[in-house]
């Protein structure tokens, strides 16, 4: 988790980016406690991480990233309660090895672009609010529900796909919203819980794996967005690229014998469709572009 916390702080890669494929891959551990641990440990470290975003006063797509956290507020409690539950443990890792492979492609293929962007193209508060409201929502009450992450990512791909926003305000948005986001997860989780109904209790493990990282999330959260204004952001989003792809295949290997030839086909499918569609963000993105001014700051 020193390395989840670092990747927390400095990329729109959750903690959990590293803590769920660990739990999962090399521990053994039930896909659904890795869920739970993201969440748990985002709480602490990203958390950590946005209060001081907010002590540096970095720029943030501030009104985009208002409306996702009211869209996450809703939905993220809603797929905790609804959706969650009946997710399968395989679904649960084969869509965050999906999310993340797609994400970590996405990022080699287009690093020099993304990582060379500046201010940001203004959009109106219409597109902000429309923008920030489905991310919220439907990544609260999809990904993020279901594997514990995700909803940041969705607003960066937004942000810098869309609006060409620099990473000096989208990764910091993006860790913002994520945080709130595990924090809205765990609120909706201990509420069902004490409400009585055992099927939303948390594990027993769960919170001797978060009394064993929460400390040093809590600092190494920080640390990482403290670093990366420091030294070129390249370097820490291609080796957080490479894992993403790289855990892949591993679950891949790892569910071999429990994968159908449908689901294998499927789950490469789904890749190279969500590749497509950030391909056709990405397009639709310079159009946006050429249609409006630049501005520096974002609103």
């Amino acid at each position: 988790m020193a390395l989840g916390s670092y990747v927390a702080g400095s990329t729109p890669m959750g903690g959990g980016t590293i803590g769920f494929p660990v739990l999962t891959l090399i521990l053994d551990e039930p896909a659904r406690l890795g869920r739970d641990f993201s969440f748990a440990i985002q709480s602490v470290g990203m958390t950590s991480a946005s209060i001081l975003i907010f002590c540096m006063r970095q720029h943030l797509a501030r009104r985009m990233l208002v409306f996702a956290l009211l869209g996450t507020t809703v939905g993220t409690p809603l797929g905790v309660a609804i959706l969650a539950p009946h997710t399968p443990e395989l679904a649960i890792k084969l869509v965050f090895a999906i999310l993340w492979a797609s994400f970590g492609i996405m990022h080699l293929v287009k690093m020099r672009e993304i990582c060379s962007l500046h201010g940001r193209t203004g959009a109106s508060r219409r597109f902000d609010a429309t923008a920030g409201l489905l991310v919220g929502f439907v990544g609260g009450t999809t990904v993020a529900a279901i594997t514990g992450v995700g909803v940041d990512m969705l607003l960066y791909v937004v942000l810098v796909l869309l609006t060409r926003c620099d990473l000096k305000a989208a990764i910091p948005s993006s860790v913002i919203l994520m945080a709130w986001t595990s924090l809205m997860g765990m609120g909706a989780r201990l509420t069902l819980a004490a409400l009585g109904d055992d099927s939303y209790a948390l594990p027993d493990e769960l919170l001797y794996y978060w009394l064993a990282a929460a400390p040093i999330v809590l600092f190494g959260a920080p640390l990482g967005a403290v670093v990366v204004r420091l030294m070129p952001r390249e370097p820490t989003l291609i080796f957080v690229s490479v894992l993403c792809v790289g855990q892949f295949v591993w679950t891949i290997y790892r569910e071999w014998h429990n994968l159908t030839a449908l689901e294998l086909g499927a789950a490469i499918i789904a890749v190279c469709a969500l590749n497509l569609a950030f391909i056709t963000l990405h397009h639709i993105g310079r159009r946006f572009v050429a249609s409006r001014r630049p501005d520096m700051h974002g609103p």
